[in-house]
């Protein structure tokens, strides 16, 4: 049974940061690709950032390139995602998941097999 659980969010004012991160249960955790999504109020969940099995390859939403950093442990079975110089239309639960057949990373939501319960991000003007 594969468990993401993120942390991480909270009240921030425009311009700040947060860091997320997403711990994930499974001995395989070092194979999967990970990704973040968000779901603001009377939106579709949408994609963020993804990063591939080894770190090394990734892809971002437009809206958030050089704002935001995804990043992983493997020895740690963590996801993170570094958000830099907040706005407020960055306001939404934000989720992790994982895709546990493919080492890639994607933008696509039916590539993810398993999600956590997500976290609150606010920023306020």
């Amino acid at each position: 049974q594969v468990q993401l659980v993120e942390s991480g969010g909270g009240l921030v004012q425009a311009g700040g940061s947060l860091r997320l991160s997403c711990a994930a249960s499974g001995r395989t955790f070092s194979s999967w690709a990970m990704g973040w999504f968000r779901q603001a109020p009377g939106k579709e969940r949408e994609f963020v950032a993804s990063i591939s099995w080894n770190g090394i390859s990734t892809i971002y939403a437009d809206s958030v390139k050089g704002r935001f950093t995804i990043s992983r442990d493997n020895a740690k079975n963590t996801v993170y995602l570094q958000m830099n110089n907040l706005k407020p239309e960055d306001t939404a639960v934000y989720y992790c998941a994982a895709d546990r057949e493919r080492g890639l990373p994607s933008s696509s939501r039916t590539r993810y097999d398993y999600w956590g319960q997500g976290t609150q991000v606010t920023v306020s003007s």
